[in-house]
């Protein structure tokens, strides 16, 4: 295991490197042919889906907030049964403005409107999330798969969290928690600053 982590930090240090030697980043290239970047729109349009393992991701910003040194985040998912399929949240990572990789969190189903799926089901995908997709990049793609290899036990205990958070809350008005407004982030890791461990 500890292999594999290892070859999988070295591919998003290599991944980063490439696309540094051409002045670019994962969000410059998650960007290409973007006149003006929009708070909660979908980028790249239409989202980024791999038909051989049903992964699926897309990044989106919140309105710039001063001092926050978090641009965005890319929302990953698993579609276990194909496209037209259920569809369920793995995690978010976070990036500066730069692309550089800031944290992991997982957040509340009414968040993204996804298919419920408890701890276990959900740790039992995270293997399964493997883009291997030309557009928007190769490149990118292949840095979001090796973060789910290198950050597996993390991704793995945030959900677990995530579960336990949800377990403990009690929303204020009644109903389900996963649908409670006040509860957003459930658990995260904030990584180092710009660079992985």
């Amino acid at each position: 295991m500890a292999g594999e982590r290892d070859q999988a930090l070295a591919e998003i240090a290599f991944c980063e490197a490439v696309l540094a030697k051409g002045g670019l980043n994962v969000l410059s290239e998650t960007f290409q042919g973007v006149d003006d970047i929009a708070a909660w729109d979908h980028y790249p349009p239409g989202d980024v889906f791999d038909p051989a393992s049903n992964a699926q991701w897309f990044y989106h910003c919140h309105p710039a907030e001063d001092g926050a040194a978090e641009h965005g985040h890319f929302h990953c998912f698993l579609r276990p049964e194909g496209p037209d399929g259920p569809i369920h949240h793995l995690a978010a990572i976070g990036v500066d403005a730069e692309g550089r990789l800031l944290r992991l969190f997982t957040v509340n189903q009414w968040v993204v409107g996804d298919d419920w799926a408890d701890a276990e089901t959900s740790i039992a995908l995270l293997p399964r999330f493997d883009m291997q997709m030309p557009r928007p990049s190769y490149l990118v793609n292949r840095w979001l798969t090796a973060i789910f290899v290198a950050y597996e036990d993390e991704i793995a205990a945030l959900i677990r969290h995530r579960d336990a958070a949800l377990a403990r809350h009690v929303p204020a008005g009644g109903g389900s928690a996963r649908e409670d407004r006040e509860l957003e982030v459930l658990s995260e890791l904030i990584l180092s600053p710009g660079r992985p461990d």
